[in-house]
């Protein structure tokens, strides 16, 4: 056999060449294993997503999971963006071997109407290059190219003149505008920046001091802190009346998570973290599944504990149906009075039953749950066809198509009962639908009632991802500031508002509005303030 050096030729600029190409070769064939692997890895997330469609597995095992995949299909992705130096990504363009390179899927930025555009024109002058004619317009080729300005910091000077009369020596001076908080200097825009970018973006107050300084300017951890609370402090009227609009609600959802609070008193008794675990509730107003005319709002209150009477207490006033999950706490507001009413009337969350009988399926296989996931899930099916309706057209499908699954469900629910062991997790999951078969069929009596608590899971999130990065509260008063500030944030988003916009304009205007019409700034009903407006306050 011949050796392959005899084979290369002696050229050194053929041999650059043939290195150059082997080079490009072994770029290809490592952006295609990536590629391939980018393959797998999405088709593995797009399963898991099935599944959990499904069979409502929304456990934070398989949350995690989902998250975890998507982040290295987003780090591969990237490496094959590094990798491909094709100069048109969307067109399909031929090498020398006549291989068609397919294009990258990328979605196209969605620019709004409001963004500034600047426009360079590229004039190739009156005179032609070649005859040195005049040149006519023909029309032009347009290419977009989306560019970040830096956020800028300043400092605004009020300089207030004193003046004196001639006549009487009577001194006048302007009267100092109210500041948006009682003592600093941040201004109105920068305290709902540092407030989103805690709440919403999850930055903790030291990473944004961090990109301030990079800015030229230097804020200590301890004044974004005192500028952060000052904030909350201004607006809590205003979240405490979202909390009172929405619990005058006649339909909320609900749910609570668990946030670590810093409690140096647990180090005297022996516990060396000083750490004790407290509650967000969230309670969820939301109308559009049904086409309802109040405005979605959410609100979020902080408690140190878990007991039954912080719920109660948040919904002493309210009436009407409320959906959440089983915990105890909520039975007593369940309970009817002396006349034999219930003030409250509970719907149960078909999600979290389906979820215990996945949790059975996925454990044993048991065929008996992965029958039972087949009728919840095609209870769903029907609930995924009639949603945005109106209330009695989904009243109106679910007696005529849901009601009959559900009946026949209750009597195959008693007919296993009878044939599987009574302690085990199948039994318990049965059981679980069967003592609170009322809970379980309140969807069914009304178009409003949503099948599920997945409305309140969704509104929780963004405490959990939250407490991902400041891990704890500092005190029971820095939850109380999680809870407000997420509840005006929140409440902003659901409006379909830049919350960083909302915040800008509420912190300046709330100090010198009238009290008696402070729900003008409610998310809802907020507008913008008007430039003379703006002066005057």
């Amino acid at each position: 056999m011949q050796p392959a050096s005899a084979t290369l030729p002696d050229d050194p600029e053929a041999l650059k060449a043939i290195i150059a190409a082997q080079g490009a070769e072994i770029a290809r064939l490592t952006a295609s294993g990536r590629a391939y692997d980018a393959l797998i890895q999405s088709l593995r997330i797009h399963i898991a997503r099935l599944k959990k469609q499904k069979f409502g597995a929304s456990s934070e095992k398989i949350d995690r999971e989902v998250e975890q995949f998507e982040l290295l299909l987003e780090d591969v992705e990237i490496a094959i963006a590094a990798a491909d130096r094709s100069p048109d990504p969307d067109e399909q363009e031929k090498d020398g071997a006549d291989r068609i390179v397919l294009p990258r899927r990328r979605g196209k930025p969605r620019v709004s109407e409001t963004t500034p555009r600047e426009r360079i024109v590229l004039d190739p002058g009156e005179d032609c290059p070649a005859c040195g004619g005049p040149l006519r317009l023909v029309g032009e080729d347009v290419a977009e190219i989306l560019e970040l300005v830096a956020a800028k910091l300043k400092v605004i000077e009020t300089a207030r003149l004193k003046k004196s009369c001639r006549h009487c020596e009577t001194m006048v001076q302007p009267e100092a505008p109210s500041r948006p908080v009682p003592r600093g200097m941040a201004g109105p825009a920068l305290l709902a920046h540092i407030l989103v970018s805690k709440f919403d973006d999850h930055l903790p107050l030291y990473r944004q001091s961090e990109i301030f300084a990079r800015q030229g300017v230097d804020i200590p951890r301890s004044t974004l802190i005192d500028w952060c609370g000052q904030a909350v402090a201004v607006l809590r009227p205003l979240a405490t009346l979202i909390r009172q609009t929405v619990t005058s609600s006649d339909h909320l959802h609900a749910d609570d998570t668990p946030i670590q609070v810093l409690d140096p008193r647990l180090r005297q008794t022996g516990k060396p973290r000083g750490v004790k675990e407290g509650r967000i509730w969230t309670y969820l107003r939301d109308q559009r599944p049904w086409g309802g005319d109040d405005p979605p709002a959410v609100a979020h209150w902080f408690s140190p504990d878990r007991k039954g009477i912080n719920p109660q207490t948040h919904l002493a006033n309210f009436s009407g149906i409320l959906q959440a999950d089983a915990y105890a706490g909520f039975r007593e507001l369940y309970k009817p009075d002396a006349t034999g009413m219930a003030r409250v009337r509970e719907a149960a969350c078909w999600a979290h039953l389906r979820r215990d009988f996945h949790d059975v399926w996925k454990g044993n296989g048991s065929t008996i749950a992965r029958e039972a996931l087949d009728r919840i899930g095609a209870l769903y099916d029907i609930e995924r066809q009639i949603m945005g309706r109106p209330a009695q057209q989904r009243l109106a499908v679910r007696q005529q198509e849901s009601r009959p699954r559900v009946e026949k469900f209750r009597v195959w629910c008693d007919a296993q009962l009878a044939r599987i062991p009574g302690k085990g997790e199948l039994a318990k999951a049965i059981r679980y639908a069967l003592n609170r078969w009322n809970a379980f069929t309140l969807f069914l009596q009304g178009g409003r009632v949503a099948i599920d608590n997945n409305a309140a899971e969704r509104a929780i999130r963004p405490v959990c991802v939250g407490r991902k990065n400041y891990l704890f509260a500092g005190s029971d008063a820095g939850g109380d500031n999680i809870a407000d500030a997420m509840t005006l944030i929140e409440s902003a988003k659901l409006s379909g508002l830049n919350p960083q916009d909302y915040l800008a304009d509420v912190i300046a205007r709330i100090s010198d509005h009238k009290i008696n019409r402070l729900n003008e700034l409610l998310p809802w009903n907020w507008r913008p303030a008007t430039p003379a407006h703006k002066q005057a306050a």
